[in-house]
C-alpha cells in the first residue's frame, strides 16, 4: 500500500502496522534552476524518487507514506537570484529531527529521498540523521557519496549538473508542463563543475560561472533519460530502507 501522508486520516494512520510502514519525506529547496526549470526542482525530482522507491517497496511488503514535501532549507549557492528562499541549516536540522521524533513508534523507518546537493543543506540533514538513528532506523542515500554517484548519469557525476540534462530530464518526464521548452532548447551548455568549484572554495553560483544558475547541458535533455534515472534514484532509496531496516 501507498499513501500520501496528508490525505490520509488519524483512523487510518492508527490502523497501520507500525513494523511494516516506512515513512518517506522528500526533501527539496526553494531555489533558482535556470530560466527554463522551476523554483521547486528540486522537490519535483525528491517525490519522484519517493514514489519510485514506495512502488519497490510495496514489492517486498512494505506500506509506504509519502509526508509533504520539505522544500524550504539551506541554499546559499542560489541565494543571489530572484525566488530562492534560503533558511538557516539549524532550522533544516531542527525541522527533520522534529519530524522523526514524531514518527517513533509508528513507522519502522524514515526514508529520506533528497534532491538538493548545497553542502550546508547536507551538513545539515546528516546532523539530522546522526541524532534521530537513537530513535528509528533512518535511510538517507547521499548521492554525493562515490558508491551511489556512479550509479547515476555521466553528468551527474562530472559535477555540471544543476538546471542541466540530470535535472531536466528527470523534470521533463515527471512534470513536463513545469518545464519551459522554448528557453530550454536554446539554452548552450555551461561545462562548470559544482564539485570542483567547491573544492576551490566558491560559495555562490555566480562565483562559480554560473551567471544564470545552470550549468551542464539542459537542451541534451529527454523524457527517456528522466524516467531512467529516476528509475534508479527510486532503487537507491529502496535498497537503502531495506538495509536501514535489517539493521534496526
Amino acid at each position: 500500500m501507498i499513501r500520501e501522508w496528508g490525505e490520509t486520516s488519524w483512523t487510518e494512520m492508527e490502523a497501520l502496522d507500525p513494523e511494516r510502514t516506512v515513512a518517506i519525506l522528500p526533501l527539496g529547496a526553494v531555489e533558482a534552476h535556470g530560466p527554463h526549470l522551476p523554483l521547486n526542482t528540486d522537490g519535483v525530482i525528491a517525490v519522484a524518487m519517493a514514489q519510485d522507491a514506495a512502488r519497490r517497496l510495496a514489492d517486498a511488503g512494505f506500506d509506504s507514506l509519502i509526508l509533504p514535501a520539505m522544500e524550504y532549507t539551506a541554499a546559499p549557492f542560489a541565494a543571489g537570484f530572484a525566488g530562492t528562499i534560503p533558511v538557516r541549516p539549524e532550522t533544516v536540522t531542527a525541522m527533520i529531527s522534529d519530524i522523526g521524533e514524531a514518527l517513533e513508534g509508528g513507522v519502522v523507518c524514515l526514508a529520506i529521498a533528497n534532491a538538493h546537493l548545497d553542502p550546508s543543506h547536507l551538513r545539515a540533514v546528516h546532523a539530522a540523521v546522526e541524532q534521530l538513528r537513537e530513535r528509528l532506523p533512518v535511510a538517507f542515500p547521499d548521492l554525493t557519496r562515490r558508491p551511489l554517484a556512479e550509479r547515476l548519469t555521466e553528468e551527474f557525476r562530472s559535477g555540471a549538473c544543476h538546471a542541466g540534462r540530470f535535472e531536466g530530464s528527470i523534470v521533463l518526464a515527471a512534470r513536463p508542463e513545469l518545464v519551459r521548452e522554448e528557453r530550454r532548447g536554446a539554452l548552450p551548455p555551461v561545462q562548470v563543475s559544482l564539485t570542483q568549484a567547491i573544492r576551490q572554495g566558491k560559495q555562490d553560483f555566480e562565483s562559480a560561472g554560473m551567471e544564470s544558475a545552470y550549468c551542464g547541458d539542459p537542451a541534451a535533455a529527454s523524457v527517456e533519460e528522466g524516467q531512467e534515472t529516476i528509475l534508479e534514484l527510486g532503487a537507491i532509496l529502496a535498497e537503502a530502507v531495506v538495509e536501514a531496516v535489517g539493521k534496526g
